[in-house]
């Protein structure tokens, strides 16, 4: 029986041959294209496919979708990767009239070892014209290649996303660029400042470009930074506690209902 094919669109990036990979190790043949993306190659990648995931950036989608889409058979699923969904998904269904689902791996490149439950989570976001069976496909594709894939709607998840991507990259920017410039403050960097730097180092050093456009990309960003200054309203009036018992939920409520347990 022959391996069902799966193309990826952007093969050559870090997040397309980690897939490749995964597809291959699977059991999944792979039909894999990336830059120059030349009538020819696109055609041999997507022949036969069941369906075509695009591994690029959302701002570049709209010129790839204007070559892929008219080599597609309207029966092929159309899936994408983008950390936002409502922006990817309305582009992708005005190219293409066949099912579209959206994805989003939770994860970077390189994944962390663990459990695929809690470090290898993918958002599903199917699209109007995606059948039931064209979701599973996308879901089981997921799951062969050892993620936990979960549905969603476009706009909730970009809503999560402004909250727990967006404004962790806009806070951490935000707070070290208060205190940039200032050589008289580093004889009083503390390990839990240590700490601090350590984590958002790579998000500011290596993945700053893709942060900033999943930040302007997400309708919900501007919304969470609101809300995010109303809280930092309570401190600038002295009301810390409140903070601090509202916080405390992540170790007390959400664990107790046996929830993602922050580390």
């Amino acid at each position: 029986m022959n391996a069902v094919k799966i193309a990826l669109v952007g093969a050559g990036g870090r997040m397309g041959r980690l897939f490749a990979d995964r597809l291959s190790a699977a059991g999944y043949a792979v039909g894999g294209v990336d830059r120059p993306l030349t009538q020819d190659a696109l055609r041999h990648a997507v022949d036969g496919a069941a369906a075509v995931l695009l591994c690029v950036p959302v701002e570049v989608m709209d010129e790839v979708l204007r070559q892929v889409a008219p080599l597609l058979n309207g029966m092929q699923v159309l899936a994408d990767i983008t950390s936002v969904k409502v922006r990817p998904m309305q582009v992708m269904e005005r190219h293409y009239a066949g099912p579209v689902v959206g994805t989003h791996p939770l994860f970077g490149p390189v994944p962390p070892a663990g459990d695929p439950a809690e470090n290898l989570r993918v958002a599903v976001t199917p699209g109007d014209a995606a059948h039931e069976t064209d979701v599973a496909l996308i879901e089981r594709v997921f799951v062969d290649m050892g993620c936990v894939p979960f549905r969603t709607t476009a706009d909730e998840h970009d809503e999560a996303a402004a909250c727990i991507q967006g404004l962790n990259f806009i806070t951490s920017v935000a707070y070290l660029a208060t205190l940039a410039h200032r050589d008289e403050l580093t004889p009083f960097i503390t390990p839990s400042f240590r700490r601090r730097l350590d984590a958002a180092r790579k998000m500011l050093t290596e993945d700053a470009s893709l942060f900033e456009g999943m930040f302007e990309a997400n309708p919900h960003s501007q919304t969470a930074v609101r809300s995010y200054l109303s809280f930092l309203n309570f401190a600038a009036a002295g009301d810390v506690d409140v903070l601090v018992d509202r916080a405390q939920w992540w170790w007390r409520s959400h664990t107790e209902r046996g929830g993602v347990r922050p580390s």
